[in-house]
């Protein structure tokens, strides 16, 4: 007979074994959870604001403590529009020369969407160059015959057009890139 006393016969060991190697998996799942929300710059909070457009908005992480007055703060924020933006255009606009209108261009807000939209569009391989930036377009409107801002040699442009959809106030809630090019025949 097995003495009760040996290590080896203590019914509690492999269940403190686990419980120990639980708590060391649990220990570090939350240090790796700590590490990627304060980031790696010594300690100070790297959370981002969700939106830049509204004032005040921090990150918060939400605790026991803290939710009922999280949930009150989200309920006092206005609303923001939510839906999806359904675009209208053609991709690749041909321009006569870099000063004339284009020929071919066209974009339309449709009567589907829920807000005002304006765009602009970017050169590629440098954001920082605006080809034309547009005026508000309410749902139903369109906008075509377009001028460039810059005159472009002969050539084709990657670009990127960006969509700013707006509120009621004409602020930014949202944003839409996308592809296209600008052709200029010269």
């Amino acid at each position: 007979m097995a003495d009760m006393n040996s290590p080896g016969a203590k019914k509690g060991s492999p269940m403190i074994a686990v419980l120990i190697v639980g708590m060391v998996v649990i220990a570090a799942l939350l240090g790796v959870i700590a590490f990627l929300l304060l980031g790696r710059n010594g300690g100070e909070q790297s959370l981002q604001p969700l939106r830049d457009d509204i004032p005040n908005q921090r990150a918060v992480i939400v605790n026991e403590e803290n939710a009922e007055e999280v949930i009150r703060e989200l309920a006092e924020q206005p609303a923001t529009p939510m839906g999806y933006y359904e675009v209208s255009m053609n991709f690749s606009w041909t321009f006569p020369d870099g000063t004339s209108p284009s020929d071919n261009a066209y974009v339309e807000n449709v009567v589907n969407n829920e807000g005002d939209v304006y765009f602009d569009v970017l050169l590629a391989e440098d954001e920082s160059v605006v080809l034309y930036e547009s005026p508000i377009l309410p749902p139903g409107t369109h906008i075509d015959n377009l001028t460039l801002a810059q005159d472009l040699d002969v050539g084709t442009y990657p670009c990127v057009i960006v969509y700013h959809l707006v509120d009621e106030q004409q602020v930014t809630y949202s944003t839409l890139r996308m592809g296209m090019e600008i052709i200029v025949n010269g």
